[in-house]
């Protein structure tokens, strides 16, 4: 069996905010790969740099030193080959749900029947097929990033970048939303970078999580998550989820305990 090639390179990436005496340092020399359709999460504690990371990804922010490449090419501004998910959910209020998500293919000049046939796909897949003309203010939050979800992979990026989609959500409305991912990254085999604080989510979405140090932000572990797909929700139960659970906890409080006494 071929091994998938590396998609994304993150190479000795360090980034210092700030001049003079007023620096901190976001990120030092950080490094880490990320395959072709591979699932990767990233976990870590508060101000670690995590969404440094993907900022720098997205061509959003420049690095101090070290290099961000992208199918070997190195990144240096932003474009339609990242697409980027974010906390908030960042629709256009005065479009409809489909006009949202066909928003990027207009601006591609796709003909009409061309991108609403690709819009009307991607809402079957998510779960929210007859919203199409309903208007974000008359959706929940967990349908909004749905909606911020189906937008992202309609443009068919190489990457898909996420910095805690589902933060803001309920716990109840958070797990729902992790599993229509899933399915959505397996139809779509994508190569996602997932950014979270949640240790559960982690394990559940990823193939790999890299846990992240105290600011400043290096990698402190890599572990590969032997769990079967497609994953379901009772698997978050199972002996071996537990203790990868028990695991990554006990690297999480170490770095916490470190950012409470910076």
């Amino acid at each position: 069996m071929m091994q998938a090639a590396v998609k994304l390179k993150i190479d000795n990436v360090s980034k210092v905010f700030g001049k003079n005496g007023n620096q901190v340092v976001a990120l030092d020399n950080t490094s880490f790969e990320v395959k072709e359709g591979e699932f990767v999460t990233i976990l870590g504690p508060s101000g670690c740099g995590k969404s440094t990371i993907l900022r720098i990804i997205a061509g959003l922010t420049d690095t101090s030193s070290g290099k961000a490449l992208l199918d070997g090419k190195e990144i240096t501004s932003s474009g339609a080959d990242r697409g980027m998910v974010f906390q908030s959910y960042t629709l256009f209020p005065w479009l409809t749900v489909q006009e949202n998500i066909e928003f990027g293919l207009e601006l591609k000049g796709m003909v009409k029947n061309e991108r609403s046939q690709i819009a009307l796909h991607y809402l079957d897949l998510i779960g929210l097929k007859g919203f199409e003309n309903h208007y974000p203010q008359n959706l929940s939050g967990g349908m909004k990033q749905r909606v911020a979800i189906a937008r992202a992979l309609a443009n068919d990026p190489e990457i898909l970048l996420m910095d805690e989609p589902f933060g803001a959500l309920d716990a109840q409305t958070r797990s729902i939303m992790q599993e229509i991912l899933l399915n959505a990254w397996q139809e779509s085999k994508k190569t996602i970078l997932f950014v979270t604080h949640d240790v559960e989510e982690a394990i559940f979405l990823g193939d790999t999580v890299y846990v992240m140090t105290a600011r400043p932000g290096r990698l402190k572990k890599r572990i590969s998550v032997p769990l079967g797909r497609p994953r379901t929700f009772e698997m978050k139960n199972s002996p071996r989820f537990l203790e990868i659970k028990q695991d990554l906890l006990a690297l999480i409080r170490e770095e916490s305990i470190k950012t409470i006494n910076m």
